[in-house]
């Protein structure tokens, strides 16, 4: 079985970081990356995704990160289930990043 995820985008917002009671550090990057065809209008849609990184991953993006960088995320997509107030499943994904690699700064 293979869960791995392989992302190329833009940052859009800086990352901040964060503790968790149990003293693990953790940070999201917020990027959007092209969809591979075009719209109705000729036109390239973009996703918004999520990306969590913990520790060291954490540490050095928030240290080389700016606005409009072009990065690569490496990863895994995470599933989580809760349950609602009407006690009903809902199911989100995130995407845990294990390597960012900064393929170009903001121009």
């Amino acid at each position: 079985m293979l869960n791995q995820i392989v992302l190329v985008g833009k940052v859009v917002e800086l990352p901040t970081l964060r503790e968790t009671s149990g003293g693990s550090k953790v940070a999201n990057l917020l990027l959007e990356v092209d969809r591979n065809f075009k719209n109705a209008q000729g036109e390239y849609e973009k996703d918004l995704i999520l990306c969590t990184l913990w520790r060291g991953v954490a540490e050095s993006a928030i240290s080389m990160c700016e606005v409009g960088s072009l990065v690569g995320v490496k990863g895994r997509v995470q599933a989580n289930m809760i349950m609602t107030k009407e006690n009903k499943p809902f199911y989100s994904c995130e995407v845990v990043a294990e390597k960012v690699s900064f393929l170009q700064a903001s121009s």
